[in-house]
């Protein structure tokens, strides 16, 4: 995977752990290790949902310029794919995912939390995207997401003038969904993924599958994806489980198999 990334699993929950002090700089190889932990994540039936945590200190300060400085044109158009590959991958884990974050999550590290479900952020983290301060714009899905998830006007500020914003600015704008004291942060994170264990997988892909691909197209055809979706889980053991579980028992009385 990588030095600078592992997946730790426990209790159904999987943790892509950052670890590449002081800042976590985001490498080439942190970035091909994160392609492999959400790879690993999204295969493993151990793991019902994720939690992306940097530590204690730091989510991601971004990437590593000292590492970019030196790269051509043509470097970096080889280059590029991996920068986009890594949060995609992440985008992609089929369950819920959730960034917990302290510190910062600047640049790269920020791209790392929008390509998340959810985002937990300790009350003293700072979030922004700062590339234009060096002359280049996001590059690892920052001005695709970031616009999807604040609009148009929002992430038009935060790009354009590279400034950070701190957690209650980010709370109130929809870039993060709680805030938490920092020693609460990654505690939190499993509270909200603690959900999800035990829960009905399939339905729980299809359900996540159903908004994402929804959002990148129009009503008519999202409506269709969620219709196929919707029938598709009528093969499922957890459908039959479920509706017979409500019938018998009343709602939220299922135990599902996860099949």
């Amino acid at each position: 995977m990588s030095e600078h990334v592992r997946l730790e699993v426990e209790d159904g929950i999987g943790t892509i752990r950052l670890d590449r002090p002081p800042m976590n700089a985001l490498n080439a190889d942190i970035q091909h290790g994160l392609v492999a932990a959400c790879r690993e994540a999204s295969e493993r039936s151990d793991v019902a949902a994720v939690i992306v945590y940097g530590g204690e200190r730091v989510f991601a300060a971004g990437a590593d310029i000292k590492e970019m400085e030196a790269m051509s044109y043509t470097d970096m158009v080889d280059h590029s794919g991996l920068l986009q590959d890594f949060t995609r991958a992440l985008a992609r884990v089929p369950k819920p995912t959730v960034a917990a974050i302290t510190g910062y999550a600047l640049g790269g590290g920020c791209e790392v939390a929008l390509a998340c479900d959810f985002r937990i952020a300790a009350d003293d983290a700072r979030l922004g995207q700062p590339e234009i301060l060096l002359g280049i714009i996001p590059g690892a899905g920052g001005t695709q997401r970031l616009a999807r998830l604040v609009g148009p006007a929002r992430a038009k500020d935060l790009v354009l003038t590279g400034r950070f914003v701190g957690a209650e600015e980010a709370l109130a704008i929809g870039l993060v969904d709680r805030v938490v004291p920092s020693t609460e942060v990654y505690a939190a994170a499993r509270t909200m993924m603690q959900a999800y264990v035990g829960g009905p997988a399939y339905a729980l892909r299809a359900a996540k599958e159903a908004i994402d691909r929804g959002l990148e197209t129009d009503l008519e055809t999202g409506l269709e994806i969620e219709r196929m979706l919707f029938s598709g889980l009528f093969a499922t053991k957890d459908r039959a489980t479920g509706m017979r579980s409500f019938v018998e028992n009343g709602p939220g009385k299922a135990t599902f198999e996860g099949a």
